[in-house]
């Protein structure tokens, strides 16, 4: 089996439906398997997908467990030699599958790639590719250093706008939302850290990635990802997010963990107030919208699909 992937899943079934509905024609370039774990979802997810998707491997949780757990579920199933973790919000390309692995192939020191990520309106995610989040590089992000110097090596670390989105790069950190793993650096780091509920196991796994000697790539494979549209950005989403940077420090930054534990946690305070007014603002402007993804009922290749939010994108 060449690749395992991994979907988790949590009350996004119509997001959920199109990525399985792209991943099962990137499958066809690949063996391949694919499991799709439920956290407890409420929206029917796995009795609406099941039936259309018989050969998919679906486990339905009885409790939301997280995704770090969730994910290891899986990962102790899976034959594959790559593992790819998957956000349920994505769109992947018919040869995505094929290219990542080629590249793994070429690239026995790599232990794990991503992709560049755009949204559904052609934007590029800077999450895509990120350095460790150290002391300086968080001072950074939080003071406004990296925005008022994006392109600067020595204040730019978070997100790393120095290095370009169109390149081959080795870069700190991937992002779970599509991160291809070579089975043999996942037994030798350990799986995802279940101590991380939702967020920052991402960081926590391509930290040790590199710290068992492997590499992290960025390629500049392109798939889209609903970041934002199918996340309700709320005090829940703010404290999991923070929560996780509290973990992660106390686990790598040890000697910095007392300063920064104050600075976080006032800094989760200040946006879930800014998150709650920000959503109070905007409920009556902008629906959720997973009930009418865009690209379901598109007949466009997903070449067409790129190019014309590449397009779009350069527009405005």
């Amino acid at each position: 089996m060449k690749i395992s992937i991994i979907i988790v899943n949590y009350n996004v079934k119509f997001f959920l439906e199109q990525c399985l509905d792209s991943v099962m024609r990137a499958s066809r370039k690949v063996e391949s398997e694919i499991y799709v774990i439920d956290n407890a979802s409420s929206d029917q997810s796995v009795e609406y997908l099941e039936p259309k998707f018989p050969s998919v491997h679906f486990i339905a949780n009885q409790e939301n467990i997280g995704f770090s757990k969730a994910n290891n579920q899986a990962i102790h199933l899976a034959k594959g030699h790559y593992i790819l973790l998957l956000n349920p919000d994505t769109i992947i390309g018919e040869d995505s599958l094929q290219r990542l692995c080629a590249f793994m192939d070429e690239h026995p020191e790599a232990g794990a790639a991503g992709v560049r990520m755009i949204d559904g309106s052609g934007h590029f995610l800077p999450e895509s590719k990120r350095g460790f989040p150290s002391p300086w590089a968080s001072f950074c992000k939080m003071s406004g250093l990296a925005r008022l110097f994006p392109q600067s090596r020595l204040f730019g670390k978070y997100h790393l706008r120095y290095l370009s989105e169109y390149q081959i790069n080795e870069v700190d950190v991937l992002a779970g939302a599509f991160m291809i793993i070579r089975k043999e650096a996942l037994n030798q780091t350990g799986l995802l850290d279940e101590t991380f509920f939702m967020y920052g196991e991402d960081i926590d796994l391509s930290y040790r990635i590199k710290q068992s000697g492997y590499k992290n790539y960025y390629v500049p494979e392109t798939i889209i990802h609903y970041k934002g549209e199918s996340t309700q950005k709320d005090f829940k989403y703010v404290k999991h997010f923070y929560q996780a940077m509290l973990i992660f420090y106390d686990k790598h930054y040890p000697e910095s963990y007392c300063v920064y534990h104050w600075g976080i946690h006032f800094a989760v305070k200040m946006k879930a107030c800014l998150s709650a007014i920000d959503k109070f603002f905007r409920q009556n402007k902008r629906q959720n919208h997973t009930e009418e993804p865009f690209f379901l009922n598109d007949n466009r290749s997903y070449e067409e699909i790129i190019a014309s939010l590449d397009a779009n994108k350069k527009k405005s």
